[in-house]
């Protein structure tokens, strides 16, 4: 029997061909297939109620039909029952759980089966967007890693996805820091650390600019020069640019983060007049205190509360390289949908955005792409206020991924002393910045969450150590054996699921489509997180249950089937997480 990869939708898919040739009209029966309560079976059908009240008749015998009508290759695969006024149950039988595992073996042929979700659409991800010539530090890993997740979910379900790191690399804080430069740099600090020596510099300018206005009008001179494209100062902009992209990139490297552009705010130094022009033509914006502004009549608080495009001292802002970067962004890249991975306290920016974004595109006659604030929450100390040092300061990602590094070797260390050192830094590495991870991507995105060593790097609990020892555990069996992992040859002959922890577990693998549909169709990559949690809970009871290697063909057959994706789907899911894996731990 032939299953699709998603079992929900293609029971929802059946249900509307029987509905069909049962006569009802489409678009008054919504199937809505959702996954059921364990007790009733692996699906429920509930949108009988719904379409029996629009045609004012009971629900239950539109059911029955709705059953009868159902193709053999449904009724061969599920047990399929009506229950109360006129739920649909599906219980999938031991035998299409057997089948469907062995039509999905491999990771291309999963990418395969989910690509239909958004197969030849095109989505920019914007995230991570750090400010040049300062640190990477903690409030900007939530955007990294929640942007790379989504990125990795959509281009799984058949996306083209541009992933393009907006930087702040433009304004006037290059005034006073080109002012600093040029005054206080020091060569031999910025060779030990560039980032490092740029922020110094930053202070200094930032500071003396405050105490003292000739400073000021010196730093303004400075970024007039820059912007009028003095080639000395261009070309100290440029080198604290290259530096600084350096350094996020050492950063990136250890998270398993790329980017296909890298477009900052000084990329769109030059677009922004088609914006002022086009919204001033369009009547979508007008002329408030010398300062070109956009107000939406129709909102409760954008009514009064102005979009500012243009500044009265003629100057842009991220209002206006925002909305010039929308534009670039549907007409270079032709994007179906554009999501912005960025700290929930910036939804009023966001909201107004694509306000404006939307009545321009509309004046104008342009396809406007889906566009789409996807916010996070803060990480907090054990305080309950944003994670910081002892002094106050944010802390330095970098520090933060070594700190994981060196406390995930102390685990390695005591579980697996006899590796050799390199091989223990390595999956120290590996565990302690996939801990990182995890830790953030188990959350809900829009909630804050707590920040704890102890809970993050532990072989117990919804962990990254807890998913990682569990792949290393399920190779030790291939490995011990002498077996291929998902080998045809091994998997050969196996017959149905008999035991109630096979069933389980065979019952568990087939949900993985409906998690990874479910993360990719929220933006919440935390429901992926919870099913490889809930996966690794459900192998650990059947391999303390079931031996695997017996000497019964069959069942030694079909147990090695429940092992080899077990592994695929764990070592899949944390790869569409950005997490690495590890052969043995």
């Amino acid at each position: 029997m032939h299953l699709a990869f998603d079992l929900m939708r293609g029971l929802e898919r059946a249900l509307a061909d029987a509905a069909a040739a049962a006569g009802i009209e489409p678009g008054a029966f919504e199937p809505g297939v959702r996954t059921s309560d364990p007790r009733h079976g692996d699906f429920q059908a509930n949108g009988v109620l719904a379409a029996a009240k629009r045609a004012g008749k009971p629900p239950r015998p539109i059911a029955e039909a709705l059953v009868a009508g159902l193709g053999d290759d449904i009724r061969v695969a599920f047990e399929v029952s009506v229950a109360g006024p006129g739920f649909i149950n599906f219980k999938a039988r031991p035998a299409a759980l057997l089948s469907w595992l062995q039509a999905h073996r491999s990771r291309a042929g999963l990418e395969l089966g989910a690509s239909a979700a958004h197969k030849g659409e095109t989505w920019v991800v914007d995230y991570s967007s750090p400010n040049t010539a300062k640190q990477m530090h903690v409030g900007h890993l939530r955007s990294a890693v929640i942007g790379e997740a989504i990125s990795r979910l959509l281009e799984f379900t058949g996306a083209r996805v541009v992933r393009d790191n907006h930087i702040g690399d433009w304004g006037t804080q290059y005034g006073k820091l080109i002012w600093a430069c040029r005054r206080h740099l020091d060569e031999a600090a910025l060779a030990r650390d560039p980032i490092e020596e740029f922020e110094r510099l930053y202070k200094i300018g930032s500071s003396a600019a405050e105490a003292d206005p000739a400073v000021m009008e010196e730093a303004r001179a400075e970024l007039v020069r820059l912007q009028a494209g003095d080639p000395v100062s261009l070309a100290l902009w440029r080198r604290i640019n290259e530096a600084s992209l350096a350094a996020f990139q050492r950063i990136y490297d250890r998270l398993g983060i790329r980017f296909d552009e890298t477009l900052g705010e000084s990329f769109y130094n030059d677009k922004v007049e088609r914006v002022y022009a086009e919204l001033s033509a369009d009547g979508i914006s007008s002329m408030s205190e010398g300062a070109q502004v956009v107000f939406h009549p129709e909102h409760p608080r954008f009514k009064t509360q102005p979009m500012i495009v243009r500044k009265s001292d003629g100057a842009a802002n991220y209002a206006t390289t925002d909305l010039a970067t929308i534009l670039y962004r549907s007409e270079h890249f032709h994007a179906d949908g554009i999501l912005y991975v960025v700290d929930k306290r910036q939804a009023d920016h966001f909201e107004q955005l694509f306000l404006t974004a939307r009545k321009w595109f509309v004046r104008r006659g342009r396809p406007i792409p889906k566009l789409q604030h996807v916010d996070f929450g803060t990480v907090l100390g054990e305080d309950g206020r944003p994670l910081k040092t002892r002094t106050g300061d944010n802390i330095k990602l970098r520090e933060l991924l070594d700190e994981a590094s060196e406390r995930a070797l102390a685990l390695v260390n005591a579980k697996s002393p006899d590796f050799p050192e390199d091989e223990r830094r390595r999956i120290a590495e590996t565990v302690g910045v996939g801990s990182v991870q995890y830790a953030d991507l188990s959350q809900n995105r829009s909630s804050d969450y707590l920040f704890s060593w102890d809970k993050m790097i532990s072989l117990e609990g919804n962990t990254a150590a807890y998913l990682l020892y569990a792949i290393a555990r399920i190779r030790s069996i291939f490995r011990r054996h002498g077996l291929e992992c998902g080998d045809p040859a091994a998997e050969s002959g196996a017959d149905a699921f008999q035991t109630p922890d096979e069933i389980a577990l065979a019952r568990k693998l087939v949900k993985f489509s409906d998690a990874i549909r479910l993360a990719t169709e929220t933006l919440c990559p935390h429901f992926l997180c919870l099913y490889l949690y809930e996966l690794a809970g459900e192998f650990s009871a059947f391999y303390n249950a079931d031996k695997v290697i017996v000497d019964d063909p069959a069942v030694r057959a079909r147990r090695l089937v429940l092992c080899a994706r077990t592994l695929l789907f764990l070592e899949t899911g944390l790869s569409l997480l950005g997490l690495r894996t590890l052969e043995r731990m």
